[in-house]
């Protein structure tokens, strides 16, 4: 166990962010398969730009890689154009 004060904080300052961050990458992940799930081109039309702006935000603030939300929107998009 950390004896430091700063690598006690640094301890609890990891686990809170850690745990934002699983939220935002699950709370995503549930909306890509919400979204790969749909069989109406429409409704997948209506859903994929909240998709996107979330994937986005995501890359920004580094939750989840740019390459990664880039890749993910490209097969979205493209799953959307075959419906």
């Amino acid at each position: 166990m950390a004896n430091h004060k700063s690598a006690l904080k640094r301890i609890r300052q990891t686990k809170k962010r850690t745990l934002h961050n699983r939220y935002y990458a699950k709370t995503m992940r549930n909306a890509v398969r919400k979204l790969r799930a749909m069989t109406n081109k429409e409704e997948a039309l209506k859903a994929y730009p909240n998709v996107q702006k979330m994937l986005d935000k995501l890359a920004k603030t580094n939750i989840i890689h740019k390459n990664k939300a880039a890749n993910l929107k490209s097969k979205i998009s493209a799953y959307i154009n075959k419906l």
